[in-house]
């Protein structure tokens, strides 16, 4: 009988066929996303049906829904870095292998939260939405050379994140309980949360997990006109905090390409200052060809 593979992701191989081509030539039928899009707990739960192996991607795969799939399903291979939405335990107990790839998404993430900071910085969403309404408005905007940020998280993404500041001549400041300050490259600082919020520029997530990171008390540690990007999790941001500080002006345009329910159709929405993108930080072609295919041959 012919090993069956799941498909969670609805981008998979959209832009490459080639990690398709790697399952088929290993013999394994394709179970591919039927809804183009998130898969529910109920819909995982259906498509594992009579199924080997999960290519993953966001769907919710706890414990019901693991349990479900027993004892046929052995092993689940993420196409990313996040796994928060893989309940490790239940795994465990079912004899579910999980894997994940970590290196791929590094550049893609990384020189997408650059492009963010850029555009928020030279403030280019204001002044191009007035060249298409026929204002010729200039603005001022911030420059990275000699600019503070603070990155909170300093993984993979956050490591190379700072690597691509640093060529820009910006000062990079670290906040991250597990980094210690011997093993930062030079020029590159490890400070405090509270430290940090109040002499950066611009703040920028990376960190792991889904706790709240910044609330209303964090807001009102920053200086008036931070630009904050996210490309984490939604979860790191009280959302109704970061609303209040986008009234007040305390931060003064932010990027979230992650948010606290997807698709997206909050608040933030309504806010000019606001970047959004639909996380689409791992979408380039190179990136979604390396994540793809090593999470097949991960499985």
């Amino acid at each position: 009988m012919s090993l069956v593979v799941a498909i969670g992701p609805s981008s998979f191989a959209e832009k490459d066929s080639t990690p398709l081509r790697l399952l088929e030539d290993a013999g394994i039928v394709i179970k591919p996303n039927p809804f183009g899009r998130r898969l529910t707990e109920a819909e995982i739960i259906a498509h594992l049906e009579g199924v080997d192996g999960l290519i993953a991607g966001l769907e919710p795969l706890n414990r019901a829904v693991l349990e479900s799939a027993h004892p046929r399903l052995k092993a689940l291979a993420r196409v990313g870095i996040g796994v928060a939405n893989v309940d490790f335990d239940a795994a465990a107990d079912f004899g579910v292998t999980v894997s994940s790839t970590p290196n791929g998404p590094v550049d893609a993430v990384a020189e997408m939260t650059l492009t963010a900071l850029l555009t928020l910085a030279r403030q280019l969403l204001p002044t191009n939405a007035a060249l298409h309404r026929g204002a010729w408005a200039k603005s001022i905007g911030l420059g990275l050379r000699g600019a503070t940020v603070l990155l909170i998280g300093y993984g993979r993404i956050g490591r190379r994140t700072g690597e691509l500041l640093q060529a820009f001549g910006a000062e990079v400041l670290v906040c991250d309980p597990a980094v210690k300050e011997d093993t930062l490259p030079e020029g590159v600082r490890a400070v405090t949360l509270s430290e940090g919020l109040g002499l950066a520029d611009a703040i920028s997530l990376h960190a792991s997990g889904e706790d709240c990171i910044l609330a209303a008390a964090e807001f009102r540690q920053m200086k008036p006109g931070t630009l904050l990007l996210n490309g984490a999790r939604g979860g790191l941001v009280e959302e109704s905090a970061l609303l209040d500080a986008l009234d007040s002006g305390i931060v003064a345009g932010t990027w979230f390409d992650a948010f606290w329910e997807e698709p997206y159709h909050g608040k933030l929405t309504q806010y000019t200052q606001a970047l959004l993108t639909p996380h689409v930080g791992t979408y380039t072609a190179q990136c979604r060809l390396q994540m793809e295919s090593e999470a097949v041959n991960n499985l």
